[in-house]
């Protein structure tokens, strides 16, 4: 299942236009919030499909009958990019546990890269709701890469995968290698360059949020 967020009218389709302007992107502040909005937002859309119970709540006037979630999700992200838009999540799902993965892309002299996984810091995550932010699905490889190897460690219960922006290429990529997650995205793009950018895209994520790398 895939949802595509900029296929109906909100604020959402406001805040990705400031993500992707090349002027707007200057502001290292702002890009980093607007990813964390994005976040905020896909966050109360996935919210919608939990599961809630109603419990009661004691207010100074009596007693009020709410429906609220059974569990919280384990709110995960490939760092760094990964960071700000998962901050989102956590302002919404504030009481959630966090995983945390490290990956890279190793490019040869070829211009080919290799994704390699260093490490993963996560809570058990069996029988749990899980959520991967990740801003940019390009080829896909990292993103699987990494869900494969929690798929296989843990038994997880539900697999959410946000992204801003993917490219058709790795939307197919993921479908046919993580057919159980549910997919949420801000936007589809029909291209990628030889290097793996997305186009029109918006450039690396990571560094028009915390500043080039080496």
């Amino acid at each position: 299942m895939v949802t595509i967020l900029t296929k109906e009218n909100s604020i959402a389709n406001h805040f990705l236009a400031e993500l992707r302007d090349v002027n707007i992107q200057q502001d290292r502040m702002r890009f980093r919030r607007n990813l964390e909005r994005l976040g905020e937002i896909m966050a109360y859309e996935i919210s919608k499909t939990l599961t809630y119970e109603p419990q009661t709540v004691e207010t100074p006037l009596g007693i009020a009958t709410v429906n609220q979630l059974t569990e919280q999700p384990v709110l995960g992200t490939i760092i760094r990019a990964g960071l700000p838009f998962h901050q989102g999540f956590l302002n919404v799902f504030d009481r959630a546990d966090n995983a945390f993965i490290a990956a890279y892309r190793h490019t040869k002299k070829s211009g080919e890269f290799e994704i390699h996984k260093k490490y993963s810091n996560t809570p058990n995550l069996d029988e749990r709701i899980v959520i991967i932010a990740d801003p940019m699905l390009a080829t896909g490889r990292s993103l699987v890469l990494c869900c494969r190897d929690l798929l296989a460690e843990y038994n997880i219960k539900e697999l959410h995968i946000a992204v801003v922006i993917a490219s058709e290429e790795g939307l197919q990529h993921v479908q046919a290698f993580l057919p159980e997650a549910t997919l949420w995205v801000g936007a589809v793009d029909n291209e990628m360059t030889s290097k793996a950018y997305i186009v029109p895209g918006l450039g690396d994520a990571g560094d028009l949020a915390y500043g080039n790398k080496e």
